[in-house]
């Protein structure tokens, strides 16, 4: 008798057809309602982003004051306890679960297309899509290393109130950048599987 080590038993076959079912079909809510959603979020996102620094600006000092290093001496700040930007924070509790969800919806694509091959024909899109979640890692290290980059920026600010540059740092952090990028992350995936739905399009539906 030929072994039949290659056999799937009834109910296996019934799992294994579950599983693509609900596989193809958390695809086609990817492609038709979470993409497009995600796309257009970040505006309602960046359109709360302001958020002024509130450190005060001292009065030039008289040119008759001259103070060596010696008799240089630090002084408490006048504006006091700097708090986070509130909103910068709240946008961040936001961006950080999308990035997270993102990245999940990369993988799913990804074990789409792996089940689809050779029938897709092309490891280029796998390529692609993988491309895709590296960016969307490389942003939650972003957001980790906003903290810190801002932290130093508004410590700059309140020590050197009088350099006007260390004050527009702080209100142009990496945020609104990486928000943007999730933005295009979303359309760069959107784009990949509309393109290729034709090759799929027998198992999706």
């Amino acid at each position: 008798a030929k072994p039949c080590g290659g056999c799937l038993s009834r109910e296996a076959h019934t799992q294994v057809y579950v599983f693509r079912q609900e596989l193809f079909q958390e695809a086609k809510e990817l492609l038709y309602r979470f993409l497009p959603q995600k796309i257009i979020y970040p505006h309602s996102c960046l359109t709360s982003l302001r958020a002024p620094l509130d450190i005060p600006i001292p009065e030039p000092p008289p040119k008759d004051e001259v103070e060596t290093e010696r008799q240089e001496k630090k002084e408490v700040l006048e504006c006091g306890f700097l708090p986070g930007n509130e909103k910068v924070l709240s946008l961040l509790a936001m961006v950080k679960p999308e990035v997270w969800i993102l990245k999940e919806k990369c993988i799913l694509v990804i074990t789409w297309i792996q089940h689809l091959i050779p029938k897709t024909e092309d490891e280029k899109v796998l390529e692609r899509v993988n491309a895709v979640k590296t960016k969307v890692q490389a942003v939650q290290t972003t957001i980790s290393k906003y903290f810190s980059e801002h932290g130093d920026a508004v410590a700059k600010a309140s020590k050197e109130t009088h350099v006007m540059d260390y004050q527009a740092l702080t209100a142009y952090g990496e945020v609104k950048a990486r928000v943007l990028d999730l933005k295009a992350f979303c359309a760069e995936l959107y784009h990949i599987i509309s393109t290729n739905l034709e090759k799929t399009k027998p198992s999706v539906y």
